[in-house]
């Protein structure tokens, strides 16, 4: 479905309408600096973040919120953009917000030039990653915690000679995989034991020629308490020479870390509220499909939604959303991909040909012309799709940017209605 000749044109208003609309509506921080590091313009999500109004935002130094120990870096490479060293730069710091609480993020910085090739702003996107920093902070307590308490954990040692090739395991590994009273296990019976899939990674041939000094593995052991997750620090040790003379190693269990980490890494992939992917898990997902006849990306917006919201309150707005996922979700098949992106923001990614993209976008709007039901009565929240179409998988981001704005087209022709283009 194309849309209808004249509502889409390259003029200057459109272009600013879009960039307007995209700007206040991002759900990440965006803001417009000048040359002189002072915020032009920012959206409601950078107001949130640092926790300024935005009339007070406008005209407010970046210095005056970013942590002190952080500025200089800051500082280097805005200069450096400036000079025309660089076109923009990606950084990680911290915002000090004025209730004292510190906010991580990484911002995105592109120079804005005139015609002449002159900087005269800057344009930032800014992404807070205070819990994905937090998160950080854990794994590495954790992984100082284990080594510290190595005695007292589940596993053993093992040492191989690199001349004789000679591997042995201690008396305790060989009890926590076979028992009290299981023997010491040769090379060939540990590799018995570890999962087949595991091998490649568990290979000590960098040790054993001496590329490396030290490298960390994890596999799965088959032990007398079933399969377990272990995690084998291994070090070369050198003789007077420098030549490799042994190889020794820890092997932990860490099963239990394991599964937290596996349901750390799942839920930090998708939306709390619906279930479905967040961005992060969707471009995760989205990097492991496999397709050969085509990839469709399509956005998609409730139409209304924000009616329900005002009237009956964002508890009835969650069911509205829930209601929506559920009904994106059986519009979609197990190859596909469904997310969350915004408030009532969702992409859906097909793989399959440009009939197949086509199919689920009338399947959405179809689905979603029937009524909600909730305690506060029966509402009535539409779709509007809008997608593109690709012979192959190329980057997503360009992709869901271009579906948006058949999005935006499709809006403007009345809503409730899709529109699938095939890209250039």
């Amino acid at each position: 479905m194309q849309p209808k000749d004249g509502l889409i044109n390259d003029s200057a208003e459109v272009r600013l309408a879009l960039f307007d609309f995209a700007f206040h509506h991002a759900p990440i921080g965006v803001a417009v600096v000048d040359v002189d590091g002072r915020i032009l313009r920012g959206n409601s999500a950078f107001s949130k973040l640092v926790g300024i109004p935005l009339p007070v935002l406008q005209g407010t130094p970046f210095a005056d919120f970013t942590h002190p120990d952080d500025l200089e870096a800051d500082l280097v490479l805005f200069r450096e953009v400036l000079v025309g060293v660089r076109d923009g730069y990606t950084i990680e710091k911290r915002y000090v917000r004025p209730d004292g609480r510190i906010v991580e993020v990484v911002i995105h910085v592109a120079a804005m030039r005139d015609t002449h090739g002159n900087v005269v702003r800057f344009l930032s996107q800014i992404e807070d990653i205070t819990v994905h920093k937090e998160h950080e902070r854990q794994l590495a307590e954790k992984a100082a915690q284990l080594e510290l308490a190595m005695e007292a954990l589940r596993g053993g040692f093992w040492h191989m000679d690199v001349n004789t090739e000679t591997f042995q395991t201690s008396d305790r590994l060989a009890a926590f995989i076979g028992g009290p009273e299981a023997a010491r296990l040769d090379l060939q019976r540990y590799l018995g034991k570890m999962n087949p899939e595991d091998i490649a990674a568990a290979d000590l041939t960098p040790l054993l020629s001496g590329t490396v000094d030290q490298s960390v593995a994890e596999y799965r052991l088959d032990t007398v308490s079933g399969e377990k997750w272990m995690r084998c620090d291994r070090r070369l040790l050198r003789d007077a020479d420098g030549r490799p003379r042994r190889v020794v190693g820890v092997a932990i269990d860490f099963t239990e870390e394991h599964q937290r980490l596996e349901a750390s890494q799942r839920n930090s992939e998708r939306d709390s509220l619906t279930g479905l992917l967040n961005r992060r898990g969707l471009a995760n997902q989205y990097q492991q499909m496999s397709t050969t006849s085509g990839i469709g990306v399509l956005a998609v917006d409730l139409d209304g939604f924000k009616k329900v919201n005002d009237r009956f309150g964002h508890p009835a707005g969650d069911a509205v959303l829930l209601e929506a996922a559920g009904r994106l979700s059986a519009c979609i098949r197990g190859e596909d991909l469904a997310a969350r992106t915004g408030g009532d923001e969702f992409v859906v990614i097909v793989a399959g040909d440009q009939k197949a993209a086509e199919g689920v976008a009338e399947r959405i709007v179809a689905e979603m012309r029937r009524v909600i039901g909730l305690k506060e009565g029966e509402v009535q929240v539409r779709a509007t799709v809008g997608g593109i179409w690709a012979t192959a998988k190329s980057d997503l981001d360009a992709l869901v940017s271009q579906a948006d704005t058949i999005l935006y087209a499709a809006k403007a022709c009345g809503k409730d209605r899709w529109a699938v283009e095939v890209a250039d």
